[in-house]
């Protein structure tokens, strides 16, 4: 099974690059360093949800914490 930390951090890299984002830029935006933003992408990070729904402000898009 892949990792979520990973796989979160991946979509979270696609959207920022997808924005023309840099890390700093993104930290930035969201009150993190960028050493700090680049461990959430690689997955070696945790996030919390209020990071992640930061991160989805700051990038345009939806958050959505649901199961399905």
């Amino acid at each position: 099974m892949e990792d979520i930390k990973k796989r979160v951090g991946q979509q979270i890299r696609d959207a920022r690059k997808a924005k023309g984002l840099t890390l700093k830029e993104l930290g930035e935006k969201v009150g993190v360093a960028e050493s700090t933003f680049s461990l959430y992408e690689s997955g070696k990070q945790n996030l919390t949800i209020e990071t992640l729904q930061k991160i989805a402000e700051a990038l345009g898009v939806e958050f959505d914490p649901t199961f399905k």
